[in-house]
């Protein structure tokens, strides 16, 4: 019922059926997964971006090939989730072909969870790699600025009996959106999430201007990775250079980066006895003696778990969500949540 609705407010303001279908699926299935601060929380910033212009409601992809294994994409401000979709599907084609298949994407936007995408190359029995850049938001290590954005990294392989491993992070302690939920429910942070405009640490999340990058120097350097593999190989911007998701006007193209790395495990080993292994790698993992109640898991079993309970239960929405989508369900004259 819900991803009905938030298909006819999309139609209502002329998003193509393709972006609309990457978009609302995305927003659901990371919900589902319990990933809140990239699932259907965004939906009312999306409405307004789209609505804007950031967001182009009719895009026109352009691959433009660099070998039999590489590729940059030219989004052309696409739905970040349906651009990176694309250029994965690609990838994965190179990568059946010639064993790796990679490509840069630009000129893109907001593309939610990176697990979305990236969970694509498992399910066709390859290995996945998914980056994006993003404004800057991540303090530099021992400076008083932000430099590079959140930054995600995500990986995922195939497992034999369940779904793929997918071990899915920002290279910052926590993601801004999980800051501004903090604000708008006045809640303090806990300490060393998150810093000021002088870069010492603050609790009030209304003073917050910059993240922690997660083990400090080595997070920072992951994402710096990032930035290389998403920004200078399509020579797009670096994350300082990019126009803040929340603060910029709504208008203003972000040119935001993405980057996907595919290999065939098939072209190395066949491709069961690599399920098998990896099945009984993380079989051994979770059966580790833990140190209190409760279990160890491996990457992508809290989300698996919260899958299976918000299917059943529901996907929770808090009382500012709430209004922001009685708002718009007031704007577009459609159901989308009764008061």
């Amino acid at each position: 019922m819900l991803k009905e609705k938030m298909v006819d407010v999309l139609s209502t303001e002329g998003l193509n059926d393709v972006s609309i279908k990457h978009l609302t699926d995305s927003m659901i299935s990371t919900s589902l997964r319990g990933t809140d601060s990239h699932g259907i929380n965004l939906f009312p910033h999306y409405i307004n971006a789209i609505r804007s212009g950031r967001i182009s409601k009719k895009p026109a992809f352009n691959f433009v090939k660099g070998s039999n294994t590489t590729a940059i994409l030219d989004a052309d401000h696409a739905v970040g989730h349906h651009s990176s979709y694309v250029a994965m599907e690609y990838a994965v084609g190179l990568a059946k072909e010639h064993g790796m298949g990679s490509v840069a994407i630009k000129n893109s936007t907001h593309c939610g969870a990176v697990a979305y995408f990236g969970l694509l190359a498992a399910e066709q029995d390859c290995i996945g790699f998914a980056f994006t850049n993003a404004d800057d938001l991540v303090k530099a290590s021992n400076g008083r600025d932000s430099f590079f954005g959140t930054n995600p990294i995500c990986f995922t392989a195939p497992l034999l009996d369940e779904a793929p491993l997918c071990h899915d992070m920002a290279t910052s302690l926590v993601s801004w959106n999980k800051i501004r939920n903090h604000c708008m429910e006045d809640r303090a942070i806990p300490d060393h999430w998150a810093f000021n405009k002088n870069g010492d640490n603050v609790t009030n999340p209304h003073d917050a201007r910059s993240l922690a990058p997660i083990g400090d120097y080595k997070g920072f350097g992951l994402g710096m990775m990032v930035d290389v593999l998403t920004s200078l190989l399509s020579n797009s911007p670096i994350s300082k250079d990019i126009k803040p998701m929340f603060t910029s006007e709504i208008s203003e193209k972000r040119f935001i980066g993405q980057y996907v790395m595919v290999i065939d495990i098939s072209k190395y080993i066949d491709i069961q006895l690599f399920k098998q292994s990896l099945q009984s790698m993380v079989d051994r993992i979770r059966v580790v003696e833990p140190l209190d109640n409760s279990p160890v898991m491996v990457p992508g079993d809290p989300e698996k778990l919260s899958t299976v309970e918000r299917i059943q239960n529901g996907i929770p929405i808090d009382e500012f969500r709430y209004k922001e989508y009685l708002e718009i369900s007031n704007l577009f004259s459609n159901c989308l949540i009764n008061d």
